[in-house]
């Protein structure tokens, strides 16, 4: 064997010892008489120490070895002279007599320590070299006990881990699909599965009650710190269930993994919020409620003076931010310069200082008195010494402009702490949402998903109006998994696919299976599925999903370290029967 123990395994109690390692050069240090190397491996680091005056040979050639270096030693366990409490194995170290370069190794583009001077660019082109860093592999250890204990909740609770297929058929809804060719069916292309959203509803039709699967998913949308081109869920789906049975269960498995992975124990159930009131009070239907800073709207009280700004609004909104009355004008200027930028995409800020004197100043003083201001600061709930801080324009864009600012003040004053996790189930969806472009409804989550029993007479004469039978979990501004109950009755499905623009064609083309699946005794069901990427950094706390990823994906979806994307040689495109233009 390469190795007798780990190198963060060796303690006080192995001292006397002979033990074998293998491992990575992390440093060395020649103080003269004495060579010190760290040898690292996953489980840790451990000292090992050369003598001079002992074996002068060993000493020179442990004086040679580069960072990096792949080794093997053989020596005896000894207690440090100097010890260092900062490790695990700081107690000992190793007098090596005996020692084999099984590679020796160029000097690494960027140290490989827990503070790197990598970029993000060198680090991903030279991703096996990150992965040795530590705060990486906590991440991927983190995400594996999470996965993990996901297993052992499900399996306890009946749930079945079926694998579905990779190559599917290409769908129309949702985001746009990756596709690949067939060589045995040339001119047609399988797609890769943006969920395995049919399959899961067809195997609650084949009778198994319980489905789970951790999967890998595809979609080719634009990318940002919490997507990738690929991603995993955590992916479930119950039969003869109603809303309440899902959401308890799932929560159930949220309190299990935060309990065993993060020793963090939740009292009581989640908070529980409709669509509506989470975009009236945050402009978010995933809020991050780990503080308050809740919109207020001052509509007519704004609109009741001669400024034109809020007068030719549809809503006036504000929050209140606690304790920052002495913002000064650079910082004021700062802020409006942010909400200004096209991501926001606001035309402009205004604020009112509730001053700690009593007195009120602000941006708008010469269209508002003091008593209005005052009204103002009464309604947002405001004291001497905050800050109330306004948008306004249409209603929609307004909230999400403001739920943006509302989370640059809460990260700036503190209020976003990462080891503080605040769930929340938000529910009664929109069923459908009207696209400019294309000028038809598209469904919000997907074409299987149930509207409320009670709005079904609405589907027809205002199907904007109708609420889908869907549930998101939330978590700090976060949405870690979503779901719905299904539709499981021929019927009401192909109304779905005619409110959605499909012809009786097209339906029975892309779906027809489904559809003839529901004759054959579907029961109800639904399902969620959870981002593991997503809920994994969430729990680590972490806004970037990339680094719980092995080998994740840049901004522009490319895999810099193996360069793929990559074009395809003249002789596979003629096999494929495909033809660049």
């Amino acid at each position: 064997m390469y190795r007798s123990h780990t190198c963060g395994e060796l303690r006080m109690e192995n001292v006397g010892n002979t033990v074998t390692l293998a491992g990575w050069v992390q440093r060395s240090r020649d103080l003269g008489g004495m060579t010190f190397v760290d040898l690292r491996d996953r489980y840790g680091i451990t000292q090992l120490a050369f003598n001079m005056e002992v074996n002068a040979e060993l000493c020179e050639q442990a004086r040679k070895l580069g960072r990096e270096f792949v080794i093997q030693v053989t020596g005896t366990v000894i207690e440090r002279s100097s010890k260092n409490r900062n490790m695990s194995t700081g107690e000992i170290e190793i007098n090596v007599n005996e020692i084999k370069i099984l590679n020796a190794a160029k000097l690494p583009p960027f140290t490989i320590e827990d503070d790197t001077d990598g970029g993000d660019e060198i680090r991903m082109q030279y991703r096996y070299l990150d992965l040795r860093r530590n705060p990486v592999l906590e991440k991927l250890r983190l995400r594996n006990r999470v996965s993990l204990e996901t297993r052992k909740y499900l399996d306890a609770k009946d749930f079945l881990d079926v694998e579905t297929p990779v190559l599917i058929k290409s769908t129309p809804e949702g985001a746009r699909d990756f596709v690949v060719p067939s060589r045995m069916n040339e001119g047609q292309f399988y797609a890769l599965p943006q969920s395995p959203q049919t399959f899961k509803q067809l195997l609650m039709v084949s009778g198994f009650d319980r489905y789970y699967q951790i999967v890998k998913c595809f979609r080719d949308e634009d990318l940002r710190a919490d997507r990738q081109p690929e991603f995993t869920q955590i992916d479930c789906e119950m039969a003869f269930v109603e809303q309440n049975d899902i959401l308890d269960m799932f929560e159930g498995l949220i309190k299990h993994l935060f309990a065993e992975v993060r020793g963090v124990n939740f009292e009581g159930a989640f908070p529980r919020m409709s669509y509506a009131e989470a975009m009236e009070r945050y402009g978010s239907d995933k809020p991050d409620i780990r503080f308050g800073m809740e919109f207020v709207d001052v509509t007519a009280l704004a609109q009741q003076k001669d400024f034109v700004v809020f007068n030719s609004s549809e809503i006036v909104l504000g929050i209140n931010a606690v304790g920052c009355s002495e913002y000064t004008r650079k910082q004021l200027d700062e802020i409006t310069d942010w909400v200004k930028r096209p991501q926001i995409g606001a035309k402009g800020l205004v604020y009112v200082k509730y001053n700690l004197d009593g007195t009120f100043k602000s941006s708008v003083d010469k269209f508002y008195d003091e008593s209005d201001l005052k009204a103002m600061a009464e309604k947002a709930g405001a004291n001497p010494g905050d800050l109330i801080l306004l948008l306004s324009g249409e209603t929609g864009k307004t909230r999400k402009q403001l739920n943006e600012l509302r989370l640059f003040m809460g990260a700036q004053l503190g209020l976003r702490n990462p080891n503080e996790f605040a769930p929340l189930w938000v529910y009664d969806f929109p069923l459908l949402e009207w696209d400019e472009n294309s000028e038809r409804f598209h469904a919000m989550h997907h074409p299987f998903t149930s509207p409320k029993p009670e709005d079904l007479h609405l589907i027809h004469t205002e199907p904007g109006k109708v609420r889908a039978n869907a549930y998101d979990l939330a978590m700090n501004g976060v949405e870690l998994g979503g779901g719905s109950i299904r539709i499981h009755d021929r019927e009401l499905q192909s109304r779905m696919f005619d409110l959605l623009g499909f012809t009786k064609e097209e339906a029975q083309a892309q779906f027809g299976f489904l559809m003839s699946a529901f004759e054959y005794g579907a029961p109800p069901h639904g399902g969620l599925a959870f981002g593991l990427d997503r809920l994994v950094a969430t729990m680590g706390g972490s806004e970037s999903i990339r680094d719980y990823i092995a080998f994740p994906k840049n901004n522009s979806g490319r895999d810099t370290m193996i360069d793929a994307p990559s074009p395809l040689n003249d002789a596979q495109l003629k096999e494929l029967g495909i033809k660049l233009s």
